[in-house]
């Protein structure tokens, strides 16, 4: 019989060879999925025999890593702000660096929150697990998409507080919000050819909105004032070479207290700004 440990030794150098960075990780990963065993217990079964039906999604899971399909869309899931959340090809792969919107929308208080191109649902579901009084509302332009959100408010408890809506960014919006973030396509048309085999599994749509990427910061800006609350707050991310382009996009919005946050890289990665 061949062992967890067995497959797993298999399976490394394959992904290795396939070019994958951390192969081990990424192997141990779907050996988890493939056996059913929690990621955390499956250093004490490794030398179980696995079952063959295992062992024949384990053989699927890393040939499709080899390809370079992400782990995420391979196990259907990914963690974020720490929690599990839904992955599927029509969402865009929550990202820790997207974790520092999260953390700036949540250091000053809100009771309503609007979150722009919503995808998973991560950044919306995750302000309102961390603000158990606030409400909120996540949109976006593929129904698929706002399905699978859907299906996360569900899981982590939220479909009381959160809803989602069918919108070209802002243009089926109404009312005015306490906080509106965003992490919008924001990658150039030109940039596109210097993207990880990954990311191009991702719905381009989440990826790039054509042209210079700046589009949706200046459709986001022209209407955010309609829609924010005085003082009101409005959060995106951005892609690290776009910070001065933003802040001025906001700023002839005529948005203030314009500021710039790095992530943990040191790298350009949020603009944030109110309403005056």
């Amino acid at each position: 019989m061949t062992t967890l440990a067995d497959a797993l030794r298999a399976a490394i150098p394959r992904l290795r060879d396939a070019g994958i960075e951390d192969a081990p990780r990424d192997a141990r990963a779907l050996l988890s999925f493939a056996a059913r065993v929690p990621p955390d217990r499956l250093t004490l079964h490794l030398h179980d025999d696995i079952a063959s039906e295992a062992l024949a999604r384990y053989d699927d899971a890393v040939t499709r890593r080899a390809n370079r399909e992400p782990v995420s869309h391979i196990i259907g899931q990914r963690l974020f702000w720490g929690r599990s959340f839904r992955v599927t090809p029509d969402t865009l792969d929550p990202r820790p660096e997207t974790e520092l919107l999260v953390q700036t929308a949540l250091s000053a208080p809100f009771a309503s929150v609007l979150d722009l191109g919503t995808g998973t649902g991560c950044i919306l579901l995750s302000l309102l697990a961390d603000r158990p009084q606030a409400t909120g509302t996540g949109t976006d332009i593929h129904a698929p998409t706002l399905a699978i959100a859907a299906e996360n408010a569900a899981k982590h408890g939220l479909t009381d507080r959160g809803s989602f809506l069918a919108s070209d960014w802002l243009a089926e919006v109404t009312g005015r919000f306490d906080l509106i973030v965003s992490n919008p396509p924001y990658i150039a048309e030109s940039e596109l050819p210097t993207l990880s085999p990954e990311v191009l599994y991702e719905p381009r749509r989440a990826l790039t909105p054509g042209g210079d990427g700046l589009s949706p910061y200046r459709k986001i800006a022209a209407a955010a004032s309609a829609h924010l609350a005085p003082n009101g707050r409005l959060i995106v991310e951005i892609g690290p070479t776009q910070a001065l382009a933003v802040a001025g996009i906001f700023a002839d919005a005529g948005l203030t207290g314009i500021r710039i946050l790095q992530d943990l890289d040191g790298r350009d990665r949020v603009v944030a700004a109110h309403l005056a």
